[in-house]
């Protein structure tokens, strides 16, 4: 409504700072290549107090470069291949559970948020898979994060039962979990395991203060960690469930998602024990851009926060320095003239090259410039391996039709999704 009424850039207040929404290409391109020059990141004080400042969302200039580039190297495409196999595992146990419980169905987005999680943990934090699906502790530690997500963006008094309190307790329980893994880990390193397979993003972590001679801190791991885990599953898990939706909504695009299967040998019977790998992922340009347009549509994280470093102008409106900044995935997504017919879920939308300049800003599911989501090439590999195993394992029912979608601060179907999954049998 204020889109329609104001424009693509507009004034509004939230808690109680002024603040100025904008969205558009062109505007959202000014913001992103800003950082450091116009604006910097600058998360409402309950995030930066409930995620910590030791984490890397909320860490600047050289300090931001350093810890981003260690953690790049967790999402190389050598250690991409390394995660292949465990994330094809942990789906396929998941798909086989889903499909055991017949015709009561279940409810996807909490069943999808836990195999989210126990890859994250595997993942991100080298967990040893029987403590990644210790069904305890795992219930406990998604419970928390749940807690923590839904009072991240809350007003920052910290008294009994506010918002904030709640989401710092939960990040407390989170911590002493994590904190247990992590000096479990640091033993393991010590103890010479250092170099075996891929080393996960923890791993890195340690080792990099190792090798500046740096005292492990043990808060800015247990920040960096939560973070991690934090990012690596509620904004897939949000994802996936997408996915499950329209495909659930649009039999044909799943139609040719086991077309393209089938054309590459993976979907027939005999063939489904093929092992995946980045080189046939790769090839499964339609599937990409199935997952495209479900990031187009429900892009999992609404937008991103700033603040103008000085005063400047922007498309003819003047932002005052000390202003927040928020710029729009979902608006852009909205208002991109690069996409016709918007409200269609139509992949092959992407299969055709739209000009570089243009499609560059017009398309931000991970944000962009400096702050790009350090996990994309991560996040999209797992998306992927779990359409080819979603769709060359089973078929479903969406018992509640199109679902009512709700960011809080992650997007999700209020009704969590319920579905009916029956075996798929290979053949179309």
């Amino acid at each position: 409504m204020k889109r329609r009424k104001y424009g693509f850039i507009y004034k509004t207040h939230l808690f109680g700072r002024p603040t100025v929404r904008v969205m558009g290409a062109d505007n959202v391109r000014r913001i992103l290549l800003g950082e450091h020059r116009l604006v910097s990141v600058h998360w409402p004080a309950s995030v930066r107090t409930i995620l910590g400042s030791g984490c890397l969302s909320n860490l600047h200039d050289s300090s931001h470069k350093q810890r981003k580039k260690v953690i790049m190297r967790a999402f190389s495409r050598e250690a991409l291949e390394c995660y292949v196999p465990v994330i094809t595992e942990e789906v396929g146990s998941s798909l086989e559970q889903w499909l055991s419980c017949g015709e009561r169905g279940l409810l996807v987005y909490p069943e999808v948020k836990r195999l989210m999680f126990r890859i994250a943990m595997r993942i991100l934090l080298g967990c040893e898979p029987q403590l990644a699906g210790d069904g305890d502790t795992e219930q406990q530690l998604v419970e928390a994060f749940e807690e923590m997500t839904r009072n991240l963006f809350s007003l920052p008094i910290d008294v009994p039962f506010s918002g904030l309190y709640r989401g710092m307790k939960a990040r407390n329980l989170i911590h002493a979990r994590i904190e247990q893994n992590i000096r479990a880990k640091i033993c393991g390193l010590r103890a010479s395991e250092a170099g075996r397979g891929c080393k996960d993003a923890l791993q890195l972590l340690i080792e990099h203060s190792w090798e500046r001679g740096e005292r492990l801190d043990m808060q800015a791991l247990k920040q960096s960690s939560t973070e991690l885990l934090f990012g690596g599953h509620e904004t897939t898990a949000s994802a996936a469930t997408s996915l499950i939706t329209y495909l659930g909504l649009y039999p044909h695009v799943l139609q040719k998602v086991r077309e393209e299967l089938k054309s590459k040998g993976l979907l027939c019977k005999s063939n489904q024990d093929n092992k995946l790998d980045m080189e046939i992922l790769e090839q499964l340009k339609y599937i990409g851009c199935v997952i495209k347009e479900t990031l187009r549509l429900n892009p999992p994280v609404p937008g991103g926060f700033r603040v103008a470093l000085k005063t400047f102008e922007l498309n003819g409106y003047q932002i005052p320095k000390g202003w927040n900044v928020i710029y729009s995935i979902c608006d852009t997504h909205d208002v991109a003239e690069i996409f016709t017919n918007k409200e269609e879920f139509n992949p092959d939308r992407f299969m055709l090259p739209h000009p570089e300049d243009a499609s560059r800003f017009s398309f931000i599911p991970f944000g962009g410039g400096l702050r790009s989501c350090v996990g994309k090439e991560f996040a999209k590999i797992l998306l992927k391996i779990f359409t080819v195993e979603l769709a060359r394992h089973c078929d479903w029912q969406l018992l509640n039709g199109p679902p009512t979608m709700k960011t809080s601060p992650i997007v999700y179907p209020v009704d969590n999704l319920p579905a009916r999954f029956t075996h798929f049998h290979g053949e179309i």
